[in-house]
């Protein structure tokens, strides 16, 4: 590694900080049940060489924190490594669909060792190409479809493995308003920053920011030059260009791709992350500093931005500048979904006063946010709703998969009705949002009812048999998750 002077600097190895002591490597361990080798010898093996990677990765952390300007000359090493490409094997979802190799997670698995000398040889050697992606595409809450790529296997591996490695240097630049896709940060985690900033912050409008088509819009030749900023090591930049101008495959016709980087990758999260943090993040925190006359908020989940301003007028100009900004780079605001709206503890009394009518509304990562009062005193706090386009089309998922599932046993169906039910109370079961959660859950009871009443000519099942049923597979509803200020040790 090379300082910013070209000066070698090679630190001695560090204690571990402690505010990794914590954190899971390489979500954990999910190669469990492979075909050959030992199961007791596979798990030593893998926590061997977590320890491994673990203490490689924190010299690099370290050196990146020392020195905030310091360019890396030596990473395509730890990419390579036989312990952060098995790392990066077992983080990957066992099911997940195959890309154009048609490689699955547990064929490659069979002769895992054998396979992941043969990927570090061709790195190292520089013979590793990346495949074309898989297009494929998913349905928006907003109507019209979302393309996706599918990655193949080792692509995959890789991708991960240079993730690991890049996100020891990038999370130490990484501002503190920046949540998506980071290690040790969650959707929650920005949205009870955001609900912090509304309740504790003199916040009088909100700027919801939308960036048309971010991921497919991303600049690579932008792109490259912001990831030089850190990285000398030019075997690192060709991996990540291989990877961008792999193009896509669709059809059964390949198509090269001049800009964006496909939603699905194990790298794309990172490569926007770097890319917003060059072209917005440390903009925004320069234009607080010097411009903003009021109080100014700010949370991004990846292309999720939502901004709090005082004064409408920082908000205005905030707007006009920053569409400049992101024309710069090769990015649009959406000009219909990017919104400035009177939000706040005053936002009722005024419109009321002018003849508006309620305070407008916003939707955030899942929630839509309403100005509302606390019934015990009267203040002014943040009313965080299920919107309404997730719940229903999560309902319409279920009712399609109801149908598929319609001849199967009562408790097979049962058991996954309950997972899907307990899995959006694990992530919409916030305070205040009962009604929500309650809504749900008799829905998907309803369902439920339906899809039995058509199984059998013989009548529909009796209510008391029905409460019976649900009672005994749909978990109650539940608050998964505290007060945000009190979580924040904001309140006691």
């Amino acid at each position: 590694m090379m300082n910013g002077q070209g000066k070698s600097d090679r630190p001695a190895v560090p204690q571990k900080s402690p505010d990794n002591a914590g954190r899971p490597a390489a979500e954990g361990m999910e190669g469990r049940g492979l075909a050959k080798g030992n199961l007791s010898e596979q798990n030593a093996l893998r926590m061997q060489s977590r320890v491994s990677v673990r203490s490689a990765l924190e010299r690099v952390r370290q050196a990146a924190k020392k020195d905030r300007t310091m360019r890396f000359t030596a990473l395509l090493h730890h990419v390579y490594s036989l312990d952060t490409l098995r790392e990066a094997y077992f983080s990957l979802k066992k099911e997940a669909a195959p890309g154009v190799d048609g490689q699955t997670w547990w064929r490659y698995g069979e002769a895992l060792e054998e396979h992941l000398q043969n990927l570090a040889a061709r790195l190292k050697r520089g013979a590793y190409r990346a495949k074309p992606v898989r297009r494929v595409y998913i349905a928006k809450d907003g109507g019209g479809q979302r393309p996706l790529g599918v990655t193949a296997l080792e692509d995959k591996i890789v991708q991960r493995a240079a993730v690991e490695v890049l996100n020891a240097i990038y999370e130490t630049d990484f501002l503190g308003f920046s949540y998506g896709f980071r290690p040790g940060r969650s959707q929650h985690d920005c949205l009870d920053a955001l609900y912090a900033g509304l309740l504790t912050r003199p916040v009088n409008w909100v700027l919801d920011v939308d960036i048309r088509g971010f991921f497919d819009s991303i600049d690579h030749g932008w792109l490259v030059k912001f990831i030089e900023h850190r990285i000398a090591d030019r075997r690192i930049v060709r991996l990540i260009q291989k990877w961008l101008n792999a193009g896509v495959l669709e059809g059964g016709k390949r198509t090269r791709v001049e800009e964006g980087t496909p939603q699905g990758g194990s790298a794309s999260p990172l490569l926007a992350n770097i890319y917003l943090h060059y072209a917005f993040d440390l903009w925004v925190r320069a234009w607080r500093r010097k411009h903003a006359r009021g109080e100014m908020i700010v949370v991004r989940y990846a292309d999720d931005i939502v901004l709090g301003f005082r004064v409408k007028s920082d908000a205005e100009r905030f707007r006009a500048e920053l569409a400049e900004r992101l024309a710069k780079f090769s990015l649009e605001l959406h000009p219909e979904k990017t919104r400035l709206l009177e939000f706040g503890p005053y936002a009722a009394k005024r419109r009321t006063k002018a003849g508006l009518g309620k305070p407008e509304t916003f939707n955030f990562l899942g929630f839509t946010h309403i100005c509302a009062t606390k019934r015990s005193n009267g203040r002014f706090t943040v009313l965080r709703q299920t919107m309404r386009k997730r719940l229903q089309a999560k309902l319409a998922e279920v009712k399609t998969e109801l149908r598929r599932r319609l001849h199967e046993p009562i408790p097979t169906v049962g058991q996954w009705l309950g997972a899907v039910v307990r899995g959006h109370f694990a992530y919409y079961g916030v305070p205040m949002n009962g009604p929500a959660l309650r809504l749900f859950r008799f829905r998907i009871g309803w369902l439920w009812y339906r899809a039995l009443c058509r199984r059998s000519h013989k009548g529909r099942p009796g209510w008391e048999r029905m409460y019976r049923l649900l009672e005994l597979w749909l978990p109650p509803v539940r608050l998964c998750h505290p007060y945000p200020l009190r979580r924040l040790g904001v309140i006691p």
